[in-house]
């Protein structure tokens, strides 16, 4: 069953919301934003309530705005949580096992469109999704926001640089699990990574948050730029060095 944090604050949804547009790419309906010639790319993978949702578009325009081709894919299908779905049936129809061989797709056709630098950050249900791309050598970094279903022994397994931004206040993500990502990563001098817990906050601060709140829209921000600048050094800069 899904813990209550993981569907709390559910966002309205709109699919006309943000800067971009919808459609086809490797298979499924796609919000897309940026220049479509920026050599760098990022894929966002949305926590339950799949692409719609208006804060999560409005995160990919400002991904876009750094200078990357975004794509965030609908991974459900157009069949996104709501509150009035059965939880458990949910979640066996729209397993993150799923999501990841969606994903495998989504990287090839961004390789085939002649980018020169993939990252990936999965929020909630997205971060065991990109958690999944981390184990590979497929894309160049990672980040995951709040993660959900996440575990020490896919943490062990993680090859891509990867930023790892959790909530003081999280069921799914507690903090101490949080350190125990960070302390496997601490053996692993071979992978790049930051982990960071924000004080005050719940999980999914980073895009179910009230825009009128001004506390919670700088909690998010903060997180939105810790996710940037890890895009620049790796996504950006890293392949500038190889």
């Amino acid at each position: 069953m899904a813990n209550p944090q993981c569907v709390a604050n559910a966002p309205i949804l709109s699919s006309s919301s943000g800067e971009g547009y919808v459609q086809e790419f490797a298979g499924l309906k796609t919000y897309i934003t940026g220049s479509p010639d920026s050599k760098f790319a990022i894929l966002l993978v949305s926590d339950i309530f799949g692409y719609e949702a208006p804060n999560f578009r409005k995160l990919a325009d400002k991904v876009a705005a750094a200078g990357y081709f975004v794509v965030v894919p609908d991974f459900f299908y157009g069949d996104p949580f709501d509150m009035q779905k059965n939880r458990d049936d949910w979640f066996a129809a729209h397993g993150t096992d799923k999501g990841f061989e969606d994903a495998k797709p989504v990287i090839s056709a961004l390789k085939s469109k002649g980018v020169s630098a993939i990252g990936a950050a999965g929020f909630c249900w997205g971060a065991k999704v990109v958690v999944e791309l981390a184990k590979s050598d497929e894309i160049q970094a990672v980040v995951m926001l709040h993660p959900s279903r996440v575990t020490v022994n896919d943490i062990r397994e993680v090859k891509t640089p990867i930023s790892i931004l959790g909530a003081e206040n999280d069921h799914l993500s507690p903090p101490e699990l949080v350190k125990q990502f960070e302390e496997i990563l601490l053996t692993k001098p071979e992978v790049n990574f930051f982990v960071k817990i924000f004080p005050g906050v719940v999980h999914g601060w980073t895009v179910r948050y009230d825009t009128t709140d001004v506390v919670a829209v700088k909690n998010a921000e903060e997180a939105h730029q810790d996710m940037l600048n890890w895009f620049t050094k790796h996504v950006k800069k890293g392949w500038q060095r190889l």
